[in-house]
């Protein structure tokens, strides 16, 4: 028996061998590093929305703090972080902008000055799903406030979307394009009441 004990131990190394090797998760601590190393970047994004529309634009991202999402035509709305607010211009109605505390949103964590995924009661979700590596997190104060799921690819790390879950369940999908980073954005980008004043409201 034992040299067909020996023939099926080589059979199953070799079988073992032929497998594909699984991808590693990336590590909480490199996705940390990457995030705080973003300061400006600037990307096309497609989103899917609650309902199943489908919506397109262009996304600014200025670090820390700041976001702008400018929504293609016709649609034309715009919404943007900063100051500590998030802002919505509704393109199709005259009155001033839905406004509501960035803190409010996971969306933050990604906007924190200084991203700490290590902390106690933020990640409640980290695993490798077909060689991506997904990190969901929310506000470990205020779980209620929703969830944040980023997707990273690897070599190098590279945030290519999040689903956003908000208190209610409902949850909104931003698939990222080609990221530019290091890109000039002007703060004006980012100004509520500059935005108000162009659009005159």
């Amino acid at each position: 028996m034992k040299p067909f004990r020996t023939l099926m131990a080589s059979a199953v190394a070799v079988t073992l061998l032929a497998l594909p090797a699984m991808a590693e998760k990336i590590p909480l601590s490199e996705i940390s590093r990457y995030l705080n190393s973003l300061t400006t970047a600037q990307s096309d994004f497609t989103q899917i929305n609650p309902d199943g529309t489908v919506s397109t634009g262009e996304l600014m991202i200025h670090r820390p703090g700041r976001v702008r999402f400018e929504y293609a035509k016709p649609d034309a709305s715009v919404v943007m972080a900063g100051g500590g607010q998030v802002a919505v211009f509704d393109a199709k109605s005259n009155q001033p902008p839905e406004q509501y505390p960035l803190s409010r949103t996971p969306l933050s964590i990604i906007l924190a000055e200084n991203v700490n995924l290590g902390r106690a009661r933020m990640v409640v979700g980290h695993q490798e799903v077909d060689n991506t590596t997904h990190v969901v997190a929310q506000d470990p104060a205020h779980p209620d406030y929703g969830t944040i799921d980023m997707v990273f690819t690897a070599n190098p790390t590279e945030l290519r979307q999040w689903i956003i879950t908000d208190g209610a369940g409902a949850k909104t999908t931003v698939i990222l394009g080609e990221m530019r980073k290091g890109v000039r954005l002007p703060s004006s980008l980012f100004s509520i009441t500059l935005e108000q004043q162009s659009r005159g409201r």
